[in-house]
């Protein structure tokens, strides 16, 4: 895969980003979870519950997503494939670690699909 460039990379996580935050809105909206999102450029926070924070950011230096939360920290990268994995635990990808943390959370299952 050739390397992307900043601006391409940017409007893909921006896309990412938009998902993820449509998708929190509608739990909140359509099954009456408590959850809180704030958008600010490339960091989107998501508060469960008024107390439980994760963090997901692009930084795009390194042309990865960050995610942050009580449950550890987190760096994905794209794969050849499209998907985004854990710089560290290949077989997570981005998907599935913000769907088992938004679950935990929630204390319901929740799917995350970007």
């Amino acid at each position: 895969m050739t390397e992307m460039t900043e601006t391409e990379f940017l409007a893909l996580t921006d896309d990412i980003l938009n998902k993820i935050e449509d998708q929190a809105e509608s739990w909140f909206e359509d099954l009456d979870i408590d959850i809180d999102t704030n958008r600010s450029g490339s960091v989107l926070t998501l508060v469960f519950n008024q107390k439980n924070e994760m963090v997901i950011n692009s930084q795009a230096p390194f042309r990865e997503i960050w995610v942050a939360s009580p449950l550890g920290a987190h760096h994905y990268k794209q794969a050849d494939n499209g998907q985004w994995l854990d710089t560290r635990e290949d077989d997570i990808n981005l998907a599935e670690r913000l769907s088992t943390v938004c679950s935990h959370f929630a204390g319901r299952d929740l799917k995350v699909a970007i």
